[in-house]
This record gives C-alpha cells, structure tokens and sequence, in this order.
C-alpha cells in the first residue's frame, strides 16, 4: 500500500548539525563530518551522494551507531520519530550498546551494506542469518521465524524459498547475495531502510532488478530509504529528495528534478559532467574533477618502435571451456556449466574491443584462457607480436616469457591485486626484476616515469597501497600492468567499483596511455554506457556465447539482439527524461535464450550462427534466411 500524504509529510529522522570525528595516528582528531543536517520524510527516498572519502558511509554508520572505536559523534542530533514515546528519541546520545539503540538498530532501522559476502557470515545459512533478526527483535518461535524467514525470501525475488533458507551465502551469485541482505533488513518491517552503495558491483540489469524491487518494498510497507551512492543515473531513478556531500558538508540539497535540471553548486555541476552517457558527441571527453596526469606527461612517454601485426594483434578462434560442478555436497552428482562456447574474437592494433555481458556470462573466463591462466577445451588464441600469428597455449620457454611480457592485465580489485607487503616502487619494479630487464638505475628512473604517467608523485613510490585511496590504487595497477611496456592490456571490470569522478580520471587516462603508447585494449565490462566511451567494437556475452558483435556506432544506433536491448535499457541516465523502464525489465526472460523471440532463440541442440547484418555487424540467429528488423 502506496503511503499517502500526511505519512510522507511526517520527518522520520532528522539530523541537525552532526559533527563526527576519528583520531588519527599522530594524536590529533580529523573532522569527517562537519555540521551535517537533512531530514528524511516518512515514505520517502533521500539519495545522498558524493564521491569517495565524502562522508556518505560515515554518515549512515553515525545514524545506526556502528562507528569504528575511533570515530565519536562530536556534536549535533540524530532524531528519530517515535509515535509510541510521543517524543522523538536522539539517537547520538543513546549508548551505542545498549539495550535502547540494539532495539532500534535492526528493528526501526536496517541497513544494507555495500558488499553481501563481507556481511553475511560464511559459516551460518543464509535462512539462519536472516531469521536471527526476528529472534532477536521479536517474541516468535524458531518455526515462526523460519515461516516469515521464507515469506521474506519469496517477496525479494528468490525461486525456492524453502531451498534458500539452508543454503549457504558463498552458494549465490553476487545479485542474490544482496537480495538476502535485503531480506535480512526487511524481516523486522524497519520504518528506515538505509542502502550504502547496495548496486555498485553488480551488473546493469541486477542492478535494475534490485532497485526496482527497493522501490515495489517500499511502497508495499511505506517504509523510509536513505540510499547512498556516487551513480547519479541511480538517484534520477529512485530519489524523491537529493543531498550533495563534498568533503563532510552538505554543498546542494533538495528535490530531485529541481537539482538535476537546474544544479547550482559547481561540484554537482562537474560530477554530472563526469558521468558516461550514451549522447556523448565523436571525440566528446569524460570532465573528471581533476585531472590524474598532464598531457604533456604522457605525450613523452617513451614508445617502443616494434613491427606491426599484420592482421589482429590477438584472435580468439572457436574457444570453449566447461566445468564440472558438484550439485550438492554428499550425493555425488555432478553437473556440467558451458561458461564459454565457440566464441570468436578479433582485436585490430590500437584499438579497444569492448566485451559486455551480465555477471556469470564467461567475460572472466574468457580473459584468463588469453592470458594463459587456465586451458581451452577447444579452440586456439593467437597473437601476433610483429612476427606473424602464434597459438598462445602452444608456447614454452622464452616464447611464453616473451607472450607474458606483451599481454598484462588489469584487474577489477586493485586492493587485492596488489601486495599488502610491498611498496610502490618493489610493486612496480618487481616486473623488471623478474624478466631480467634493466640495471636498479634504470628500474628507478622506469619507476618514476610510470609513477607520473599515472598522475602520481615520486614520493608516493615509498608507500604502501593501503594508503591510497581506491582510484589511486586502480592507477597503481595501470602503471604495474605498463611497466614491462606490453603490446595489449586486458582490462577486467577496471572501474565498476570507482565513483563516477574516478571512473572519469581512469577512463581518460587509459584513452591517452593508448593513443601515446600504441596498445591495444580488450576492455571488460558490464555497462554499456562505459564501454560505449572507450570502445571501438563491442562485442556482447550472454551464457558464453557471442550473441552480438559491432562498431559501437552500429551497435548503439541499431541494436539488434533481444538481450542487447535489454542491456542498454537497463543502464540507468542521469538525464530525467529517459528514466528505468522497471517494468519491462522486471522479468528475467532477456538472460534466458531458451525464451527469446525467434530467430534469435537458442537450445542445447540449436546454438545458432553469427550473421552479417550490415559491414561488421553481426548477431547470433537460428535462422539465417530471417529478416531482422532494427
């Protein structure tokens, strides 16, 4: 039931000049948050958003008063309203453990975390993690908490409730994942449901899912949302009432449509300059609030002069890969999973093949039978370094050195990518050192010109990557990936977990390194919209198969496949006027090929072939005497 207006009309929490501050290190205190203050209408949805290091998880974290030992709230209010106590109860002077604030923590007020599998205990089913909450925050029976443990499950989207409730949390994929914490947030009917960055690694269309299914929750219990995010295409589709954070204060609030058709702040100015949009002019540039490195920087950078590939740099040839799977944990049965099926790709010198797809749909997979990380069961990759094509998993000896040296990766996670242990300089120079090139002079100076490619300064080579920041940590990876100067770089999801202003930084960068260094990029992703910026081809992937390939212009003017339409309508636009179809997305068919429409319907015993619709465009079809229309 849809709450009406004097529900909506009433404040539900408001904070009046919080202040929050951490102790550092030295002694000192550092002010996270500094005079705060925003209200949260019953019924409503307030976005708060920022970038990075703004201030929007402290915030939340002051709100249900789970601040880490070094964080205290300094001053300010949190009120929350509270119809049984005829008073509103502050919450910033409640003992963060005591009785009075777990009552309301997990009870009038949930939170979603960014990442699922960090929150949910790995050891415990997911059925037993969700219903806790009933058992906590109400008097029911083990046998009543399983029921509404189960009613929850089915409400959030999940096929098998009664399967779900003991099954385990590294049992599901990412999306389903964050359907449970949400579950678990739900169970207790909280009037204030805050969701901190709940979509930002999951692919497009989950994304669209999840939000859709927030919004129908919502106006079923008339509940409150607080959602924080950094991807203004979310807040165009979900938010009744925006908040700009920069720097731990407020610079911009109000309602949706009055801040993004008429944005008066120039820091909300230049984060909707940042994002990606499918509208963009040729040779249109991302605005990155700052800029990573000079031109003139990355214009000098040494290019080494090699022979030209004659044909593709790299070519994928019918390659496959399946994987035997067990179906439970003691009755032995098996099953098999096709993650990629005959799929053929060709990277032309200099350019960036974009290759999309949902999570699951074997983008990873593919990327790491290139990289020679694990093994084809058919098919061949070529790669042609100057001398002519060679099968990449025929190489041995120096031939795989010289293969490994040429092909670097970047990965989605530089934090987990890169040594705790070691410095910047052991990080970058530990390439060198391992294929015998160059003197510790010259490792020194290859250091520091790799350090300022990426818009990083020589005293930065001292530290470790737990002191940088997350977009500094992406750029550390860029610059480890370039320091053995390869011909072509696999960039797996490199800035889906970036705020959009850092998305924009690493974008350009990578667009510069390319056109300054000659290299060649097979770019994995799973939003059109980034793809569609740095891409020349964009090749689509759903269930291991190819199912469309293209020029992006082609692609993005006349896309042909079901699933690729699906795709780009669930990329959520900053631009009001073309909001979220949630209704046509809230069905599931469009990743299913068994349901798509003829001709493009796929089976096990009919798998379809890539036909050429117009010069490069092609789509995978059952039957190639059909007439595609656009």
């Amino acid at each position: 039931m849809t709450p009406g207006r004097e529900q909506r009309n009433r404040i539900l929490l408001s904070v009046r000049d919080l202040a929050v501050d951490f102790a550092s290190d030295g002694g000192g205190r550092f002010r996270a948050l500094d005079g705060i203050s925003f209200d949260i209408p019953a019924g409503s949805t307030v976005a708060l958003v920022g970038e990075s290091g703004s201030g929007k998880s402290v915030t939340a974290q002051a709100i249900m008063r789970i601040l880490s030992k070094k964080g205290r709230i300094a001053a300010g209010n949190i009120l929350l309203d509270e119809p049984q106590h005829g008073a509103p109860v502050d919450i910033a002077q409640l003992d963060p453990g005591g009785d009075a604030m777990r009552a309301l923590r997990g009870g009038r007020m949930a939170m979603i975390f960014q990442e699922p599998m960090t929150s949910l205990s790995p050891l415990h089913t997911v059925g037993d993690q969700v219903s806790e909450a009933l058992l906590l925050h109400r008097n029911v029976t083990p046998q009543e908490a399983r029921a509404e443990a189960e009613n929850v499950f089915a409400r959030v989207g999940f096929p098998d409730p009664k399967r779900t409730f003991v099954t385990y949390p590294f049992e599901l994929s990412g999306g389903m994942r964050q359907r449970a914490m949400i579950a678990m947030a739900l169970i207790c009917k909280p009037a204030l449901l805050i969701a901190d960055e709940p979509t930002t690694a999951l692919d497009v269309t989950t994304q669209a899912q999840i939000l859709d299914l927030i919004r129908e929750l919502q106006a079923e219990t008339g509940m409150a949302v607080l959602m924080i995010t950094h991807d203004l295409g979310v807040v165009a589709n979900v938010a009744d009432e925006v908040v700009v954070m920069y720097r731990g204060r407020i610079v911009e609030s109000g309602p949706r449509d009055e801040l993004f058709r008429n944005p008066q702040h120039p820091y909300l100015k230049a984060l909707m300059r940042a994002v990606p949009r499918f509208d963009m002019a040729p040779g249109e540039r991302l605005t990155p609030l700052r800029e990573v490195a000079s031109g003139d920087i990355i214009a000098s950078a040494p290019r080494i002069e090699r022979p030209a590939p004659r044909g593709p740099v790299l070519a994928v040839e019918e390659v496959s890969k399946t994987f035997t799977l067990r179906s439970g944990w003691f009755s032995g049965a098996t099953r098999k999973v096709h993650a990629v099926n005959h799929v053929s790709l060709k990277l032309t010198p200099g350019t960036t093949l974009g290759l999309v797809g949902e999570s699951g749909c074997g983008k990873t997979t593919l990327s790491k039978m290139i990289m020679r990380a694990i093994a084809p069961d058919e098919g061949r990759v070529f790669f042609d370094d100057g001398d002519g094509p060679r099968d990449v998993h025929a190489l041995a000896g120096d031939d795989l050195f010289a293969y490994r040296r040429a092909v670097q990766f970047v990965f989605q996670d530089p934090f987990s990518s890169l040594n705790p242990r070691m410095t910047v300089y052991e990080l970058l120079t530990e390439p060198l050192v391992i294929h015998g090139i160059g003197s510790p002079q010259e490792h020194f100076a290859k250091a520091k010109m790799l350090i300022s490619l990426v818009g990083l300064e020589k005293q930065h080579l001292r530290r470790y990557p737990h002191s940088f920041s997350g977009g500094q940590r992406q750029r550390l990876g860029i610059a480890r990936a370039l320091a053995l100067s390869p011909r072509v770089l696999l960039c797996d999801e490199p800035v889906s977990a970036l705020d959009v202003s850092v998305q924009a930084q690493i974008l350009n960068l990578l667009k510069d390194l390319q056109a300054a260094l000659g290299l060649s990029y097979l770019f994995v992703s799973h939003n059109l919209a980034v793809v569609d910026y740095i891409a020349d081809d964009i090749a689509v992937m759903c269930r291991g198969r190819i199912v469309e390939q293209a020029p992006k212009q082609s692609l993005f003017r006349r896309p042909l496949h079901p699933y690729t339409q699906a795709l780009l309508a669930a990329v959520p636009s900053p631009d009001l006027n073309h909001p979220l179809d949630f209704a046509k997305l809230r069905s599931d068919r469009f990743s299913h090929p068994s349901e798509w429409p003829e001709p493009y319907r796929l089976t096990a015993d009919s798998p379809g072939e890539m036909m050429e619709v117009e010069p490069g465009h092609l789509v995978r079809v059952t039957d190639a005497s059909a007439r595609i229309a656009a």
